[in-house]
């Protein structure tokens, strides 16, 4: 069964070296987390994988990477300085600070239990401000950037000409956002840091609603097949106070979290509200000249934009499992092959000198191609128990006859079967195994 406790991830992701509070030993720094030698490698994966299927698998969608940081006319012309605001209110009984569209009772506070005790709603900006500059009073404002879309819009003629590619085409991004939040919560759902995924697809105007639809189901699928279950999964479209200002509509994929049903990502038609925006303010063309036509338009954006990090953690809850082998108890996370931090762990069953060679050069072979680790400490039970706890779909056993057979135990993460092959078949048993 996946997780249905927030604190099984969190306590396992601690422990194994997935997730850190940031700053610890200072005693932390609210809603900032540090990815370990595992979690840094699912990050990756989720990020890659996203990648592969995004651009690498696709002729019509191209990579960039664009700057964190960015003037006040970016955010002017996008409409982020005036619009991107939370409804903020204070608490005058325990002074503490909510956000006030994510309260349960809008009356009561959560933290101390207080009735009627909130101030009135004050708008506030999410973005981070910064200056650019060796001295601040005369340095130019910045901002942080709070979602990396705006990048691809402003690189839109930029990237127009150098690719070569016409709309229907799209520009993918991944990379790093800040958002001031008034109530950063959950873990690594919500936090002032993270990552996005996101894609801008440029069409034809009359094109927009098939290409949002061909979307929604696109992302809903990548998320089943990189192994969450489709219960729990559901696409909801936005009702119509729920639209941001660039949006003529938006549908999120939800995953169900152990707090209830929650956002993993957004399809947002925003027609051609971005591009038209920075023409304006830039005084900069914009637009599409079609060749074949003779028309020249400004194309409309479906944006299907995903929280890498987010993402990461409802993969760990959808992949959490315990099971009982051999009477005992196991945990065991059943996260898909291409996302697992390691694909394959090498463990020689004695740490003494006549097998560790040949362990450490099958560890090096495998490791030109995959992730893998290398581990010959504590019994072999106890070293597959912890494999199976960081998610690793293989395990090979180099015992001591294979110096006689050539040949070495593989161990399957999932049904714990185990297999004997000849090294010499190993690396195409393993792809055979893993897919890739």
């Amino acid at each position: 069964m996946p997780a249905t406790d927030l604190d099984q991830i969190v306590n396992l992701c601690k422990r194994r070296g997935f997730v850190y509070p940031s700053a610890e030993i200072y005693g932390g720094f609210r809603s900032t987390y540090d990815y370990g030698p595992l979690g840094s490698l699912l990050l990756r994966n989720v990020k890659e994988a996203w990648i592969r299927s995004t651009v690498q698998q696709r002729d019509d969608v191209v990579l960039i990477d664009a700057a964190i940081l960015g003037p006040p006319q970016i955010w002017e012309a996008s409409g982020h300085l005036a619009n991107f605001t939370d409804p903020l209110v204070d608490c005058t009984s325990c002074k503490q600070r909510f956000r006030l569209d994510k309260l349960d009772d809008p009356n009561t506070c959560p933290s101390c239990g207080a009735v009627g005790s909130f101030t009135e709603a004050r708008q506030f900006n999410l973005m981070f401000k910064t200056h650019a500059g060796p001295i601040e009073d005369h340095a130019a404002v910045a901002y942080l950037r709070p979602e990396t879309a705006q990048g691809m819009f402003v690189n839109f003629v930029n990237v127009l000409q150098t690719s070569r590619k016409k709309p229907p085409f799209g520009i993918a991004q991944v990379g790093k956002s800040f958002r001031n939040e008034i109530t950063p919560q959950n873990w690594i759902f919500r936090t002032r840091e993270f990552e996005q995924m996101e894609l801008e697809f440029f069409v034809p105007p009359a094109d927009g609603p098939q290409w949002y639809e061909y979307w929604c189901n696109e992302r809903l699928d990548w998320y089943v097949r990189h192994g969450i279950p489709a219960e729990m999964l559901r696409l909801r479209a936005h009702d119509d106070d729920e639209l941001s200002h660039y949006s003529s509509g938006t549908s999120d994929v939800e995953f169900l979290f152990p707090w209830g049903w929650d956002e993993l990502e957004g399809i947002a038609q925003r027609s051609d509200y971005d591009l038209t925006q920075h023409a304006a303010h830039s005084g900069e063309k914009l637009d599409f000249f079609d060749q074949a036509t003779g028309e020249r338009y400004v194309p409309h954006v479906v944006e299907p934009a995903a929280g890498a990090t987010r993402t990461m953690a409802a993969f760990l809850l959808a992949a959490y499992d315990e099971d009982v082998v051999n009477d005992e108890t196991r945990t065991v996370l059943r996260l898909h092959p291409r996302l697992a931090p390691y694909k394959v762990a090498v463990l020689p069953l004695s740490k003494k000198d006549t097998l560790t060679p040949l362990a450490h050069e099958i560890r090096r072979t495998l490791s030109e191609r995959y992730m893998v680790d290398y581990d010959e400490t504590q019994a072999i039970g106890r070293r597959y128990r912890r494999q199976d706890e960081i998610g690793t779909p293989l395990c090979v056993t180099v015992d001591f006859d294979s110096l006689d057979d050539g040949a070495v135990t593989i161990r399957d993460r999932d049904s714990t079967q185990q297999v004997r092959v000849p090294i010499s078949d190993l690396e195409a048993e393993i792809s055979a195994r893993l897919g890739f």
